[in-house]
């Protein structure tokens, strides 16, 4: 089993995302726990002290001033849990949770917490045993942070909750007691800095930016597919045109595109077609490096924001030990990852509208000079007419989805926590519109490669033909009506390999 080093370095969404799908053994390297043993320390010299530290020795919100009796110290961080656990819906799929669990250790691997090493291990031990808290997907506004998902997920530290382990739903007790581990018993403000965070949102933000660059890789060969399909001109693509308009996504896009659509392996359909007179394409086709490129710029400026967020401290309040202050401030507002993830969502839906598009220019014979609905005998077969709507189905539903949930705010806890973020809701609704633009880019490759057989005997460019092999590795040239469902989820799975 791989192992990585937790606090050595920045983490890297590439390290949350490999981490997350399981195999990897995660220890905390000797710095962090240095900072977290200094930290410590210092939290609990100042908790005997008598002075009065917010979520140490107060209630917390509107009842931050309340004073708690040290005999009650501890009884306070394990009724935190026990409260805030409210989540409702399906639980979090495992690799959600594997990277929520391991963004928690991470924040508070910094020093700036004040909870002990054993409250950092135990979760470690949850992911080097195969332990996966049960967490609803509803429940959070983003501040102050992910309270609810973090709290199903601490509870199972401490012996309570629900997990998955070996695919059975167990109690939290009997959970650790499977692999013979013993509940975290909680110090003063652990309870408070298990939950004050941002890790809900910012998991599924990480797999939102993975999952986005690597469909614009499929958009990129479903684009070029359908091009050459409709016998398209490539003169769009000419470096000149985007040389007066440098913006970088653009520049590169339609870099990509004139690598697939040139040598070697020149295109026989592209010379086929040369000379005809034919000087525009519609935009769907014309505009791609446009949109596809203002969509690889919006994820580059996203993973900026989600690697930064990754490797913040969202606790609250902050400990900072060489300034000998414990201060109270904002850091678990989840509004930069709500308006990323709203800013994410559009321009991810953007590549599934232009992708339909493209998909009705392939079936539509006034267009595409292909039979009717890609099918030779037309008529007795409605071919590909009803995968069109499908994919205009999903990208309807996509425009609702884009709706911002960062624009919305509803006071909480009598309106102490005046304004939220939505970011956990931001995120969530990414997620599902990538879903759908996944789904809608494996119409068009099925769509694309039967626009290009029914070209035969012309071939493609040696890539794009690479490609099509791929697509009939799973599914055949259709020569009459089939249950398209079944090879759209066949094309869905294809897609993840791109």
């Amino acid at each position: 089993m791989r192992t990585f080093e937790l606090g050595k370095s920045e983490l890297t969404l590439e390290d949350v995302h490999r981490i997350s799908g399981g195999g990897v053994r995660v220890r905390l390297a000797h710095s962090a726990i240095k900072r977290i043993e200094k930290a410590n320390r210092y939290l609990l010299k100042k908790a005997v002290s008598g002075e009065t530290i917010y979520g140490v020795n107060t209630g917390f919100g509107l009842l931050s001033n309340v004073r708690i009796e040290e005999k009650d110290l501890a009884r306070l961080q394990v009724n935190l849990l026990r409260s805030h656990a409210v989540g409702t819906g399906d639980p979090l799929e495992p690799g959600l949770v594997r990277a929520m669990v391991l963004l928690r250790a991470a924040t508070l691997t910094q020093g700036n917490s004040g909870v002990s090493l054993p409250v950092v291990n135990g979760l470690l031990d949850l992911l080097n045993h195969d332990i996966i808290p049960y967490i609803p997907e509803q429940g959070s506004v983003g501040a102050s942070g992910d309270l609810s998902p973090l709290a199903h997920l601490a509870l199972v530290l401490i012996g309570e909750g629900r997990a998955l382990v070996d695919g059975e739903w167990v109690d939290g007790s009997r959970a650790l007691k499977m692999r013979k581990l013993k509940p975290v018993v909680l110090g003063p403000k652990e309870g408070l800095a298990l939950i004050n965070g941002t890790q809900f949102m910012a998991a599924l933000a990480v797999f939102a930016v993975i999952e986005s660059e690597q469909l614009l890789r499929v958009a990129l060969h479903s684009g070029a597919m359908t091009l050459e399909a409709l016998r398209g001109t490539t003169t769009a693509f000419d470096e000149r045109i985007h040389s007066v308009r440098p913006h970088p996504g653009q520049v590169e896009v339609a870099s990509q595109f004139r690598e697939l659509l040139s040598h070697p392996g020149k295109s026989q359909i592209a010379k086929s077609h040369e000379g005809c007179g034919k000087v525009q394409d519609p935009y769907s086709l014309r505009c791609i490096p446009q949109v596809h490129g203002a969509t690889l710029d919006t994820v580059r400026f996203v993973r900026g924001i989600v690697e930064r967020e990754i490797n913040s401290v969202t606790d609250n309040p902050l400990v900072f030990v060489d300034d000998d202050r414990i201060l109270s401030g904002g850091n678990f507002h989840g509004q930069y990852l709500a308006l990323a993830m709203d800013y994410l969502a559009i321009a991810m839906a953007e590549i599934g509208s232009i992708s339909e598009q493209r998909i009705e220019k392939l079936i539509n014979p006034a267009i595409s000079d292909l039979p009717a609905f890609l099918m030779r005998k037309s008529g007795i077969n409605s071919g590909f007419m009803i995968v069109q709507v499908a994919a205009a189905s999903i990208v309807s539903e996509n425009k609702t989805l884009c709706h911002p949930a960062s624009v919305d705010t509803i006071p909480t806890s009598a309106d102490k926590e005046d304004h939220v973020s939505m970011g956990a809701w931001a995120a969530r609704k990414c997620l599902k519109v990538i879903t759908n633009v996944r789904r809608v880019l494996s119409m068009e490759l099925l769509a694309g490669a039967q626009g290009l057989d029914l070209l035969s005997p012309l071939k493609t460019t040696s890539k794009l033909e690479k490609v099509k092999a791929r697509i009939r590795s799973q599914v055949p040239f259709f020569e009459e009506d089939a249950p398209f469902y079944e090879a759209i989820a066949k094309i869905e799975t294809l897609t993840r390999e791109f």
